[in-house]
């Protein structure tokens, strides 16, 4: 197998998800077209791929595909060349994706990476990893010190993939060995096509890399360090804002043309563009979407607040958290 010693050119950013656990918030967008510290949340991932010399990026798009056309185009002004992928009419899993798009990635060494993670993870020690192994696919791991609900991956003495356990006990969290979890981030060789079933539905973790490891090929695990969220659900949304804005010496953060009455107090939240709050309301703990009239008086927090107007009926995914309209807003509670 040869194995090309200069670094990776392309990419495929994995953004065609739903984002149910993330709803409200992603009603009219996808989960990596929402904003982060006010610009797409994708755009951290192009600016991320692009300091290792990645400037070929493949976005494969499902539901609302338009929310990060709009927002990315053709990837020139983040220094980057941009094709999309739109899967229709059903959304093709993680190993799907590439099947639609395998032509374009067979000149070499490529990245998959999720596109709703933020991190500075040494992308360059994992290609050290995938080169050395002779790997056909590595996985960049991370230890799950806190013990989150990500599913454990397994790894023999060389540190190459046995496979996927279970999710961790949150409970076992003084003792034991700290469990690996996945970060979303791989570097592939052409060759894992062999084992990606072409034109269905299929999942990396569930149809292929199974297939790869009973013919005896290797996927090997690198494990980083270095900073790594991945902004899934509300809650985390909420907080890992929290936590970037603190080091700028911020607590809260607005979009444009937010209208905020002199006597209102807003404390730990994000306000995206849009926004307005009237006098002596007080917001703690929130999130409020594009266009939110919080009125005179009221107080909220640890919500997600919409316009009741996008909402349509019966909307709701199954995994999303439950709200209720209080005036002219959705409002959906996400901490206790």
């Amino acid at each position: 197998m040869n194995r090309e010693q200069s670094p990776p050119k392309k990419a495929m950013i994995l953004a065609a998800g739903f984002g149910t656990r993330l709803w409200p918030l992603t009603i009219g967008r996808t989960k990596p077209a929402i904003p982060f510290l006010n610009r797409p949340l994708i755009g951290e991932t192009i600016d991320y791929l692009r300091r290792y010399g990645i400037t070929d990026l493949i976005i494969n798009l499902h539901h609302e595909p338009g929310s990060v056309r709009d927002q990315i185009g053709d990837g020139s002004r983040f220094g980057v060349r941009i094709e999309y992928s739109l899967e229709e009419p059903v959304i093709l899993g993680t190993a799907g994706a590439l099947d639609a798009v395998r032509e374009r990635l067979m000149e070499g060494t490529f990245v998959v990476i999720n596109g709703k993670i933020l991190t500075d993870i040494d992308l360059a020690a994992a290609l050290a990893t995938h080169r050395r192994e002779r790997a056909i696919a590595t996985l960049v791991l991370r230890r799950n010190e806190r013990r989150e609900q990500f599913r454990e991956v397994l790894l023999d003495e060389q540190g190459h993939l046995q496979g996927f356990g279970a999710f961790p006990d949150p409970a076992a969290s003084r003792g034991g060995e700290i469990p690996l979890m996945f970060t979303g981030i791989h570097l592939m060789e052409p060759e894992i096509f062999e084992w990606v079933p072409v034109g269905v539905p299929s999942d990396s973790v569930r149809d292929v890399y199974p297939r790869v490891l009973n013919a005896g090929q290797t996927i090997a695990g690198h494990v980083a360090s270095g900073r790594w969220d991945e902004l899934s659900t509300l809650a985390r949304y909420h907080s890992i804002s929290l936590a970037y804005l603190q080091v700028e010496g911020k607590d809260s953060i607005c979009g444009d043309r937010c209208q905020i009455d002199p006597t209102a107090k807003v404390e730990r939240s994000i306000l995206w563009s849009d926004v307005t709050i009237g006098a002596d309301a007080v917001v703690h703990d929130c999130i409020l979407g594009d266009g939110v009239t919080i009125p005179p008086g009221a107080y909220f927090q640890g919500a997600v607040i919409v316009p009741a107007r996008i909402v349509p009926p019966g909307s709701a995914p199954e995994k999303s958290l439950s709200g209720e309209i209080i005036g002219e807003n959705l409002v959906v509670p996400f901490l206790e």
